[in-house]
């Protein structure tokens, strides 16, 4: 607990974290409002049925389902602050080394792995902060909306509270992929560019290449997107499990395994690496 506090005091003590708390809140609003444009969609959806095929036709169908909407509104701005969220991680670590004060944290505790699963500890309580303070504005501005489209809060519906908790899962998870990141890359401009690439590049090269193959291949491909640690997490918080998707569960075990392997690889190589 002592090494967990001392890196909650490193973090409150830089303008990191709340600078990324400012750029969260614009972003969050943002989100919310290309939630509303795609839930007036699937509500009411304009594409004509003779244009579009029975499984895209089951697809919007399914995502113009009450629970469905009331999940999407619930767990709203997760594709951007699970990106903060890791860049966040990442920093945990390479401002240690931007700083260089690196020697002197394995000096004063030259456990090497004691001080990273601190720094997963002391990122995952911040990751969890900012899904507490997230889920609050969600619950209270989704149920307004979701009024508003006539539905009900659906917060009697145990899907729901699902796809808040695994949310929440994913925040965490996130965590540690970003300390994860920071400890196999070092330099804090590289790590962070790094991440922002794998995450968002992913994100959305993943979404045009998937895309393109399912029209030519068949809507199976769709599956793919499994592997992409970004839509894994998106899978993770639907509602329900989607027509022509993975199941939800399956895009949790991916992020966990992405996760323990990030965190795993990157404790190996702080206790071997020359930190001098």
């Amino acid at each position: 607990m002592r090494l967990v506090r001392s890196e909650l005091l490193k973090i409150r003590t830089t303008s990191v974290w709340w600078i990324f708390a400012l750029i969260t809140l614009p972003l969050w609003g943002l989100t919310l409002f290309i939630n509303y444009i795609q839930a007036s969609f699937y509500l009411n959806p304009t594409i004509p049925q003779d244009q579009i095929s029975p499984d895209q036709q089951a697809q919007i169908a399914a995502a113009g389902d009450p629970v469905n909407v009331a999940a999407s509104f619930y767990t709203n701005g997760q594709l951007l602050s699970l990106m903060i969220i890791m860049l966040l991680g990442i920093i945990v670590v390479t401002s240690e080394f931007f700083h260089q004060t690196v020697t002197t944290t394995f000096l004063t505790t030259p456990h090497r792995t004691a001080v990273v699963l601190a720094k997963l500890a002391a990122g995952a309580l911040l990751g969890l902060a900012f899904w507490i303070v997230t889920t609050v504005l969600n619950i209270a501005t989704g149920g307004l909306i979701l009024g508003h489209f006539g539905l009900g809060s659906q917060l009697g519906e145990g899907a729901v509270w699902q796809a808040i908790g695994l949310n929440g899962l994913a925040y965490l998870l996130w965590t540690a992929i970003g300390v994860g990141l920071g400890v196999l890359i070092r330099s804090q401009i590289g790590a962070t560019v790094t991440g922002i690439m794998l995450y968002l590049g992913g994100y959305i090269g993943a979404l045009i290449v998937i895309g393109v193959l399912a029209n030519r291949f068949g809507d199976w491909i769709n599956k793919l997107q499994l592997i992409v640690p970004s839509l894994a997490s998106q899978l993770m918080v639907t509602g329900t499990n989607l027509p022509g998707n993975p199941p939800r569960w399956a895009g949790a075990a991916v992020l966990i395994g992405y996760a323990v392997v990030a965190g795993v690889i990157g404790t190996l190589i702080m206790r071997r690496r020359d930190v001098s």
